[in-house]
């Protein structure tokens, strides 16, 4: 009987500690296959058949849709160059050149991944719609309040994501490297 009990028992135990750790691992992210470029993490593998499982689960899980190998690739920012986790209640900047692009979008997500709501109803930038200087750069401010020049505005919310959607690009695809393109730099300004 003691048998039997011990055994039912390490096997509940194993089934818990397996179940919480694959839970854990699929929303909290996996790094397998990862690009990292200063704030900047993506994954080129993700939209293709050379998925891993638990990326696969994780999409399975959120619902999203990753782009297709072929048409392009995605970098998340959770934190600035330095470490600093986004705050909606502080100032950051974008400032820098993209790699090489047909089109890109940067878009501002919560932590659940919806679009933050603010007063202007400005979600993001296109690369059609940035304002550059004369050598091609840009800064983008990303603020509670108004600044002048590209302005994202963060509703004051707690903590918020950064996407960077490259699209008919080179980066990921078939060189898997972003070594002669470097990603925009993310700096926290000034935090009230």
């Amino acid at each position: 009987m003691r048998l039997l009990f011990g055994s039912c028992f390490a096997l509940l135990l194993a089934a818990a500690v397996g179940l919480g750790m694959t839970w854990l691992t699929i929303s909290r992210g996996v790094a397998f296959g990862t690009m990292t470029v200063g704030a900047w993490t993506a994954w080129p593998k993700t939209g293709s058949v050379d998925i891993d499982p638990y990326a696969r689960a994780t999409i399975a899980r959120t619902g999203e849709l990753p782009l297709g190998t072929g048409d392009g690739v995605a970098f998340y920012a959770r934190t600035d160059d330095s470490g600093y986790v986004l705050d909606g209640r502080c100032t950051f900047t974008i400032s820098g050149t993209t790699p090489t692009a047909r089109y890109w979008t940067l878009t501002l997500y919560d932590r659940s991944g919806r679009l933050v709501a603010n007063t202007l109803d400005r979600h993001g930038f296109t690369s059609t719609e940035i304002v550059r200087d004369t050598a091609g750069r840009f800064t983008i401010s990303v603020a509670p309040r108004a600044r002048p020049g590209n302005w994202l505005p963060t509703g004051g919310i707690e903590r918020y994501v950064l996407v960077w959607r490259l699209y008919d690009t080179p980066v990921g695809v078939a060189s898997r490297t972003t070594k002669q393109d470097p990603m925009p730099a993310v700096a926290r300004k000034a935090c009230s």
